[in-house]
């Protein structure tokens, strides 16, 4: 598929999607989408590829949904539900992805654009940064995933105040709130993003794989569940190539691949 709405990019193993209208502050107008669910695929059968960014070109990440569209005469009843449930399939392979993904923001992120900065793992914003559940402005209720995301990072007393006030979060307050993990300057956006990106380069995305999946299902699940899950993750995860160099090196007493730290030394010395 050739894009019109959206760039996309894979560059060392990390793939780009950007968000690009930015004569619209680029919101999701409908044509967009089926190139988004395109790209996530891309990203997600391709075994090169080892972490997402998903940002916005032009100062704004995502305005939300087209509301001109919206006032559609087909999108009442079955035709509106349609409209949304198409949304679900992809949106949901972003979230269960099984490789790190990271939303660079800057500018407005606003109504649907708001869930899908925090369908990340990680989400990078600049101190222009805003979010907002706009959707009660105009009578309607969160989409892109908005029930499901927000009560589970802010908590659900938090997530009715934001969805019911409608009001914008700063970037300062969206940190506090759990909803951002690092705040970063303007100009260095993308390459704070690339960076984070870059640490998990030499990770199991088996692992992290397996971890997102029971992660996301862990407030739905009860103990037991989720032990089975642990067990038979462990035992997929015992047989892989990367578990057993690892093993290795450790036996030997060399430096494993993944650590943390190295790389926030590594950083501190440059």
């Amino acid at each position: 598929m050739s894009y019109e709405h959206i760039v996309f990019e894979v560059t060392n193993g990390v793939a780009t999607i950007a968000l690009n209208r930015p004569e619209a502050r680029n919101a999701l107008v409908l044509p967009m989408r089926p190139e988004l669910e395109d790209a996530i695929d891309r990203v997600r059968t391709d075994d090169d590829i080892r972490v997402v960014i998903v940002t916005g070109n032009g100062g704004a990440f995502c305005a939300g949904g087209d509301v001109k569209s919206m006032g559609a005469s087909d999108n009442a009843g079955p035709a509106g539900k349609h409209r949304v449930d198409r949304i679900h399939p992809w949106l949901f392979q972003l979230i269960d992805l099984q490789k790190p993904v990271i939303s660079a923001v800057d500018g407005p992120a606003f109504g649907a654009g708001c869930n899908l900065a925090l369908a990340a793992d990680f989400v990078l914003a600049t101190p222009r940064a805003k979010f907002c559940e706009v959707f009660g402005r105009i009578g309607l209720v969160p989409d892109f995933g908005g029930f499901y995301l927000l009560p589970r990072i802010v908590g659900l007393q938090k997530a009715k105040e934001l969805i019911f006030t409608a009001r914008v979060v700063g970037a300062d307050e969206a940190k506090e709130l759990g909803m951002v993990y690092e705040i970063v300057p303007q100009d260095e956006l993308m390459a704070e993003a690339y960076k984070l990106a870059a640490r998990f380069l030499q990770a199991s995305t088996d692992a992290i794989g397996i971890a997102k999946r029971a992660l996301n299902r862990s407030f739905n699940l009860d103990y037991h569940s989720l032990a089975e899950m642990e067990a038979f993750g462990q035992a997929t995860l015992f047989s892989t190539d990367y578990h057993k160099e690892a093993v290795r090196r450790f036996g030997a007493k060399q430096q494993l691949e993944f650590v943390w730290e190295e790389f926030d030394r590594a950083e501190a010395a440059e």
